[in-house]
C-alpha cells in the first residue's frame, strides 16, 4: 500500500514525502488525530519511504529494503502495539535496548508506537530517555487519538503532525466502493465521524441502525404498542453503546425540527453514562 491508496490527509502525505525526498526527516514524530482515520497506514508508508535505499520518496520501488518491507520481514522496522492494547514498560525497555543496534538492511531504523496514549506512566518515562538522546539512525513515530494522555515532556520532544477527519464526500465514496454500503443516510454518514475505522464498524450494524432511524423518524405517527414492539431492536447488550450513540445523532437531528425532543437527548445521555459506569465495575 502506498500514499495513493490511502484516502484523506493529502497535505500530511505530501509533507512527509517531501521530508524524505529532501532528506529532512525528524527523529521523533507524534501523529495526532481521530481514531481510524489512517494514521497508522500513513505511518507505515512513511516508514517504508524512510527505509527505502533510493531515499527519493517514490510511491513504488523495488529496492531490497522495499521488498523486505512489503514482505513484512524488514529487520530495521517494527510496529509496537498494532492491536491497540496497553503498552507496558517491558515493551519500551525492549525498544531502548534495540535502538542502539546499527541498522542491518537500511540506513535508518523506524519504530512505530501505535496508540501510544496506552503507555503506562512508567513506560512513558522510560521512552523519554530514548527521545532525549536517540541514535542518529533511529526514527520514532508515536500515534495517538488522545494527545492529552501523553506526557508534555514527550510531546515537547516530538514533531506533532495533526491529522484531519476525512471529508464526508470522500468517506461516502470509500464506504460505497470499498465497503459495499449502498444505503447511507445523512445520519449514518455523520456516525462515521470522519473515520474509515468507524465506517467499517458501523457497516456491521448498518441494517440495525437504519431500522432505528426509521423508528425514531416515525415516533409521532405510531401508537405506543407498535413503537415499543419496534423498539425491541435496541436491546442488544453487545452493541448498546454504539446503538445509543446512533440514537443520539438521530434524535439530535429531530430536535432541530422540534425542541420537544431535547428531553430525549438528556435521557440517552443518562443511559450512556449509566452503561459506562457499569463497565467500570
Amino acid at each position: 500500500m502506498n500514499f495513493d491508496d490511502i484516502i484523506g490527509n493529502q497535505e500530511v502525505k505530501e509533507y512527509l514525502t517531501h521530508c524524505v525526498a529532501q532528506k529532512n526527516v525528524s527523529q521523533s514524530y507524534l501523529f495526532v488525530g481521530t481514531e481510524g482515520i489512517g494514521k497508522l497506514l500513513i505511518a507505515k508508508e512513511f516508514a517504508r519511504k524512510i527505509l527505502c535505499l533510493q531515499q527519493e520518496g517514490k510511491e513504488v520501488c523495488d529496492c531490497k529494503s522495499c521488498q523486505c518491507f512489503e514482505g513484512m520481514n524488514h529487520p530495521d522496522y517494527a510496529v509496537i502495539n498494532e492491536n491497540g492494547e496497553t503498552i507496558k514498560i517491558e515493551q519500551i525497555r525492549e525498544i531502548t535496548n534495540k535502538v542502539i543496534e546499527q541498522p542491518i538492511q537500511s540506513h535508518k531504523k523506524v519504530y512505530i508506537l501505535n496508540d501510544c496514549d496506552k503507555m503506562t506512566i512508567e513506560a512513558q518515562n522510560c521512552l523519554l530517555k530514548t527521545l532525549e538522546e536517540p541514535p542518529e539512525f533511529v526514527i520514532l513515530i508515536l500515534i495517538t487519538a488522545n494527545e492529552s494522555a501523553i506526557l508534555n515532556t514527550i510531546k515537547s520532544r516530538c514533531m506533532t503532525i495533526k491529522f484531519k477527519s476525512i471529508p464526508k464526500d470522500e468517506l461516502k465514496k470509500y464506504a460505497s466502493q470499498k465497503l459495499g454500503m449502498t444505503q447511507m443516510t445523512e445520519n449514518l454518514l455523520k456516525s462515521f465521524n470522519g473515520s474509515i475505522g468507524k465506517a467499517m464498524i458501523q457497516k456491521e450494524n448498518q441494517e440495525k441502525f437504519l431500522k432505528i432511524e426509521t423508528i425514531i423518524n416515525q415516533m409521532d405517527k405510531q401508537d405506543m404498542i407498535t413503537f415499543l414492539n419496534d423498539a425491541k431492536i435496541i436491546y442488544d447488550k453487545e452493541n448498546i453503546h454504539r446503538i445509543l450513540e446512533y440514537m443520539m445523532i438521530c434524535v439530535y437531528e429531530k430536535s432541530q425540527e422540534n425542541k420537544k425532543y431535547i428531553h430525549c437527548i438528556e435521557t440517552i445521555n443518562h443511559c450512556m453514562r449509566s452503561f459506562k459506569t457499569q463497565l467500570q465495575f
